[in-house]
């Protein structure tokens, strides 16, 4: 038993000279570059352009990650096909209706109409590819063990990959780029793009009213008592079958509607455009807390930040050069860092033994 208490007590102290060095990294890269002025190559514009940056990418984030932890907090798994979700909607969105729309001139004459439509198609597609993934891939192994939906959703995320690629082909389909968002917009003498403005915007408006659509209607509630517990919901008159289902449009949904931002910015999609964005809303999710909308939000507004500030803040204070390209690297070694104090998550609820 006294050997037992030693081997836990070192590697407690292990953990803690981990947590130690990494905060010592990440403190003495700031002071480098602040103070020290160590590689201090960027304006105050600079950093601006850096800050809003990171928000509009953790906007986008933030919308994945919805998917993510609304599924999670209902079935408890890990839909690594959401990503898919997301790209399903945009490429058919692109091909069908915003690049004929932009061929025709209609979407720089009606800018606003054009792009309720071109979003109102993807969130219909990611709601429809969802749906039928639940129904056909999900619904059978509801009561299999948690490993089988799991490697379940990476089959269907490999297989509407390869679905949308013979579908659509493997090269990059551009977005059309609206004359209206064009330039930027000068906010209390501060320049900012107006596609980032609009992905922020847009972004705060969708989540605020997912938040009020989960707490606020009868069918939210009914997704509240579903993840509380399946089988007294069945006894309370809830269609649980049908409250999934919901679940994972509405996820969907919001997957679609970033797509559509996702295209705003970068101005192209393909049928591997889901993978990455996927997992770092994933990332984000479990950052900020999966099962928890404010958490999912919260997480991805963090990871977005972290990877635009960080590397400039950290790394090239520490004369580490190129730090933009490990970006992924920093918001990566955040999530662990973040995991170790707590496993929770930024605003995740530590259950009580009884409860879990």
């Amino acid at each position: 038993m006294s050997q037992r208490f030693k081997d836990i007590d070192y590697i407690d102290l292990l953990l803690w000279l981990f947590r130690a060095v990494i905060i010592i990294i990440v403190i003495w890269g700031t002071v480098a570059k602040i103070f020290l002025g160590r590689g201090n190559a960027y304006t105050a514009d600079d950093w601006i352009d850096f800050f809003v940056s990171g928000l509009s990418q953790g906007s986008l984030y933030a919308l994945i990650a919805l998917g993510y932890t609304l599924v999670y907090g209902v079935l408890f798994m890990i839909n690594f096909a959401h990503g898919e979700f997301f790209m399903s909607g945009t490429m058919t969105a692109t091909v069908f209706v915003a690049l004929p729309l932009s061929a025709s001139g209609f979407l720089d004459e009606h800018p606003i109409i054009g792009m309720l439509a071109i979003m109102l198609t993807a969130m219909l597609i990611s709601i429809g590819v969802a749906v039928l993934t639940e129904r056909v891939a999900y619904r059978p192994l509801r009561r299999a063990p948690r490993l089988v939906p799991l490697i379940t959703a990476i089959g269907a995320s490999f297989f509407w990959q390869y679905f949308f690629r013979g579908l659509y082909g493997s090269s990059l389909v551009p977005f059309p780029e609206l004359a209206v968002l064009q330039g930027k917009y000068n906010l209390f003498g501060i320049e900012i793009l107006k596609t980032r403005a609009v992905v922020v915007v847009a972004s705060v408006v969708m989540l605020v009213g997912l938040y009020f659509f989960v707490m606020r209607t009868k069918t939210g509630k009914a997704i509240r008592a579903v993840a509380e517990d399946k089988d007294v919901a069945a006894l309370m008159g809830i269609d649980v079958d049908r409250t999934i289902a919901i679940t994972f449009a509405t996820g969907a949904a919001m997957a679609g509607a970033a797509g559509v931002l996702y295209g705003l910015v970068f101005r192209q999609v393909h049928f591997f455009m889901g993978f990455v964005p996927g997992i770092k809303a994933f990332t984000a999710a479990v950052l900020g807390g999966i099962g928890s909308i404010p958490g999912a939000a919260l997480g991805g507004l963090f990871l977005g930040v972290i990877e635009a500030v960080g590397p400039p803040l950290f790394l090239e204070g520490l004369g580490i050069p190129g730090g933009h390209q490990l970006k992924d690297v920093i918001a990566f070694t955040m999530l662990v860092l973040v995991l170790i104090f707590r496993p929770q998550g930024i605003i995740g609820e530590r259950l009580a033994e009884k409860k879990a």
